[in-house]
């Protein structure tokens, strides 16, 4: 189907792996995952949900043996990282909902990592250690030695801890230590009068190897780069990317449509890409005047535009992601579909993550949509497609052909079929 995560020109087929999250129609507004994102490793994959809550997940060992149950992730911790609060100085509600998670580089044993809300950013420390009786555990008050066998609980003199979570053996716990993060403006394009406000930014990258470096995207769907070491505050900017309309495509809904949802900079820095409601753009970042590679997907909704309109879908933010080589990109549509679009050799392919395809190992088959005329057996109608299933938010593993696709409460894990 594709190349793969480390290159060569191998086809890959895509295969269930888990699920995570409760199958239920009735779903809480709180258990709905709002990000998704691996470490550097690919050994932790975290989720944030609209409850405020962390849920992260570790991979388990390869088991030669099994070499299919490789990629097998389990809840290693989980915690509270946001609640609901209230701004009385703006006199206004923000809400607990986890809109972004980022891994730290890790340094040392321990793992790092940024949750933020609508508000507040949160520096967490996730760390292990063995659970073993020390020092004054092991005598009683009198000074007379415990034995060690009999000790089943620890006694911490001086400890403050936000959270506690037990691993499921209980021979390890894990400390949650937040701390604050100083902010300091570096863009700031809001005009001084608020009624003049006519666009706002939408997301922002740094560039992944020269940290002086990053973009913004705008409601207007043009990208800025910017260079901090030029001043403080960045109101000039150093390259403007944007695309000259299409004037036969101009419509009362093209300027919502043309806002960017997510920019995200290649592994290796040449490129960067940028999805808005209908297409996935790869930019040069030494061309500007227009992206070198466009993909339409779901171009099928563009007659549909004023019912998304009615029913607010067409403000639903997308999300996008690189495999490991940047050779092929990822991003979420309707119906549960997903799509992978091959760079490499220009081929692309729609999967869905659905409760049908919840057996071990069972291939995805690639499904397609018909936009008008006779239908297909194997297609399904634009008019049946369920808007209320979409997937948002969508990762893949930064060294294998291991992805993660959330759809609502559910967290879907994929893998490469090993033979």
């Amino acid at each position: 189907m594709f190349s793969g995560a480390g290159g060569g020109g191998n086809d890959v087929q895509w295969c269930f792996s888990q699920v995570k999250g409760a199958i239920d129609d009735d779903v809480a507004e709180a258990d709905i995952i709002s990000t998704v994102e691996f470490n550097h490793s690919g050994e932790l994959l975290a989720t944030g949900d609209k409850g405020g809550r962390v849920v992260i997940f570790q991979q388990e060992t390869e088991n030669k043996s099994q070499p299919q149950c490789r990629s097998e992730y389990n809840v290693y911790s989980t915690f509270q990282s946001h609640e609901p609060e209230f701004d009385y100085l703006k006199s206004l509600e923000i809400e607990e909902k986890i809109n972004k998670i980022r891994w730290l580089p890790q340094k040392n044993a321990a793992q790092f990592l940024l949750s933020t809300n609508d508000k507040t950013i949160k520096l967490w420390k996730i760390s292990e250690r063995d659970k073993r009786p020390e020092g004054y555990n092991l005598k009683e008050e009198d000074g007379r030695y415990r034995d060690a066998a009999t000790i089943t609980t620890l006694r911490v003199s001086h400890a403050r801890l936000s959270t506690l979570n037990t691993q499921e053996h209980k021979t390890r716990y894990v400390t949650l230590d937040h701390k604050p993060i100083i902010r300091v403006n570096i863009v700031d394009i809001k005009p001084a009068n608020m009624e003049e406000l006519t666009e706002v930014i939408t997301a922002a990258e740094f560039h992944p190897h020269q940290c002086n470096t990053f973009v913004y995207s705008s409601s207007k769907g043009t990208i800025r780069l910017c260079d901090m070491r030029a001043s403080a505050l960045c109101d000039k900017h150093s390259k403007l990317f944007e695309e000259p309309e299409d004037p036969s495509n101009r419509s009362f809904f093209s300027e919502i449509i043309s806002s960017i949802s997510d920019v995200k900079f290649s592994h290796n820095g040449r490129y960067m890409m940028t999805r808005d409601y209908l297409s996935v753009k790869i930019w040069d970042l030494n061309m500007e005047n227009r992206p070198v590679e466009t993909y339409q997907v779901h171009e099928y909704l563009r007659s549909k535009l004023c019912s998304l309109y009615e029913n607010d879908c067409i403000f639903d933010k997308f999300e996008c992601c690189w495999n490991g080589n940047d050779s092929v990109v990822m991003t979420g549509s309707y119906n549960n579909f997903f799509r992978m679009l091959d760079r490499t050799q220009r081929r692309d392919v729609t999967l869905e993550a659905s409760r049908e395809t919840c057996k071990p190992r069972q291939v995805l088959k690639p499904r397609r949509v018909c936009a008008g005329g006779k239908r297909k057996k194997d297609e399904i109608s634009v008019d049946s497609l369920d808007f209320n299933k979409k997937i948002l938010h969508t990762a893949w593993h930064p060294q294998e052909n291991i992805i993660a696709v959330a759809t609502t409460n559910n967290l879907y894990i994929f893998q490469e079929k090993v033979n």
